[in-house]
């Protein structure tokens, strides 16, 4: 009941919040909903009142989660950056991605380590940060190309520098993030398994690593850049939420 109540209060806060658009009035609700999705997220992923002890992991709460972590950095940076082109298309992908998680809520998992709910917690916070550096990194491409074409750009102002900075910061620390929680999940378990979720999740840390690399060693920005932060967000979407999405929602197998 909780979750069904703190997901429907966030769904109208969301729509109330694209109905506002750009406008000021439109940063209450975004707030209320971002608050209320938190609540669906501790209660379904924290398995509240389900009486199964262990953490509930799915599809369909890693994906919230993930936008949720994205619209806590924007209404951060919005303090900062001119960010109100995104308020709608934000509040939009974060009431699609509560009433997924609600459609699809988590199933439990019994830790088999000590250190398994670290482990957890990195790897949902590596979806956070590769959300972010993707978000920054569309704005990059779209500053971008409104400076060449001499149009104003996303919002005003805009500054593409600190985009592209903000860009490789998240790109940095979901680097340093998503490898821990690699590494901390080689060292506890007792057998590595060489499956589709680890290998994709391989794939991805060595994509944005790479690319942290190039933006060292060979200067890699713009457009090149935003097209590997692209290509290392769709690996690591296709390694936890895209493994569970076949196995819980196509095969209809309890994960």
């Amino acid at each position: 009941m909780t979750l069904t109540l703190a997901s429907a209060l966030a769904l109208l806060a969301y729509a109330l919040a694209a109905w506002r658009g750009r406008g000021a009035q439109a940063m209450p609700w975004l707030g209320l909903g971002w608050a209320a999705q938190a609540v669906a997220l501790l209660v379904d992923i924290g398995g509240l009142g389900d009486g199964a002890a262990g953490a509930r992991f799915g599809v369909g709460p890693a994906l919230s989660l993930t936008v949720w972590l994205v619209m806590a950095v924007a209404l951060l940076e919005g303090r900062m950056l001119p960010l109100e082109a995104l308020r709608r298309p934000l509040a939009l992908l974060a009431a699609a991605a509560v009433a997924l998680a609600w459609t699809l809520p988590g199933q439990s998992h019994q830790a088999s380590s000590p250190w398994a709910p670290l482990h957890w917690a990195l790897g949902l916070a590596s979806y956070g940060l590769v959300g972010a550096a993707v978000l920054h990194a569309w704005l990059m491409q779209r500053a971008e190309a409104h400076l060449r074409s001499a149009r104003p750009a996303v919002g005003p102002g805009l500054p593409l520098l600190r985009l592209e900075r903000l860009t490789f910061q998240y790109v940095a620390g979901s680097v340093v993030v998503l490898g821990a929680a690699l590494a901390l999940g080689a060292w506890f378990s007792p057998r590595w398994q060489w499956d589709h979720k680890t290998v994709f999740a391989l794939l991805s840390w060595g994509v944005l690593a790479a690319l942290w690399l190039g933006r060292w060693r060979l200067g890699w920005r713009g457009r090149q850049a935003a097209r590997w932060v692209y290509f290392g967000s769709a690996l690591l979407l296709l390694s936890y939420a895209g493994s569970r999405f076949v196995l819980q929602v196509l095969l209809g197998r309890s994960v």
